[in-house]
C-alpha cells in the first residue's frame, strides 16, 4: 500500500466515525421504543464493512459502542447500568463489568458480521444489491440479539425490575423486541445498505477505471 493510500483509507475511515459520532450526539441516532431505544447508528459501521472489511468493520462497531457507553454514563436513564459500568447497577450501589461487553462487543460484531456476510455472497454470481442488503440485515441483527440476550443473561432481575417487567416475561420480551423492533431495524438497514454501498462500490470501480 502506498502513502496515498494509507492516507486515503484514514480519511475514509475517520469520515465514518466523523458519522457515527454525529449520530450519537442526536435523536438521529437513538430512536426510544420504550423497552429498547432503535438505533440508526449501525448504518455507518454496516457500510464500512462492507466496503473495508471485518477489521476496519470491528473498529468502527467499537467506536459505536464507545459512544453507547459515554452516552449513557453522561446522560443516564433507568436502564443505563446495561451499557455503561459507570451508572449502579438497579436496586444496588455500583455498576457492573459486563455493560463494556453488552456496549462494546454486539456493536464489534455488527461491523465483522456485515463484512463476513457480504465477503460470503461475494463469492456467489448474487446481485450487489442483494450482497448489501443482506449484510445489512444480518449486522444489525446480530446487534439487537447479542444486546438483548446480554441483558438478559447478565442483568435479568435488574433490568426486569428497572422496566418494571414480571422477570417470569423477561424472557418473552426480549423475543418479541428480536423480531419486532429488532427485524424492523434490521430491514431499514438492508434498505439503506443496498443503496449507498452500491453506489459507492460503482463510484469506486469508476473511478479505478
Amino acid at each position: 500500500m502506498t502513502g496515498t493510500s494509507k492516507i486515503s483509507d484514514t480519511a475514509k475511515t475517520a469520515l465514518f466515525i466523523a458519522i457515527i459520532i454525529l449520530l450519537s450526539v442526536t435523536p438521529l441516532g437513538y430512536i426510544s421504543l420504550g423497552v429498547i431505544n432503535a438505533t440508526t447508528i449501525q448504518m455507518p459501521v454496516i457500510i464500512g464493512a462492507v466496503l473495508f472489511g471485518w477489521k476496519k468493520g470491528a473498529f468502527l462497531g467499537g467506536v459505536f459502542g464507545l459512544t453507547s457507553l459515554i452516552k449513557n454514563t453522561v446522560q443516564p436513564n433507568v436502564t443505563s447500568f446495561v451499557f455503561s459500568p459507570f451508572v449502579p447497577v438497579f436496586g444496588e450501589e455500583s455498576g457492573s463489568f459486563f455493560a463494556i461487553i453488552i456496549s462494546l462487543l454486539p456493536r464489534i460484531m455488527i461491523g465483522v458480521t456485515a463484512a463476513f456476510v457480504f465477503a460470503m455472497l461475494s463469492k456467489t454470481k448474487i446481485r450487489t444489491e442483494i450482497k448489501a442488503a443482506a449484510a445489512g440485515f444480518f449486522g444489525s441483527l446480530t446487534n439487537t440479539v447479542l444486546v438483548m440476550g446480554g441483558i438478559y443473561l447478565f442483568f435479568g432481575e435488574s433490568y426486569s425490575a428497572a422496566k418494571e417487567i414480571a422477570y417470569d416475561a423477561l424472557m418473552a420480551t426480549v423475543a418479541a423486541t428480536i423480531t419486532g423492533a429488532g427485524i424492523t431495524e434490521a430491514l431499514v438497514s438492508a434498505v439503506v445498505s443496498a443503496a449507498v454501498c452500491t453506489a459507492l462500490i460503482k463510484y469506486t470501480a469508476g473511478r479505478k477505471s
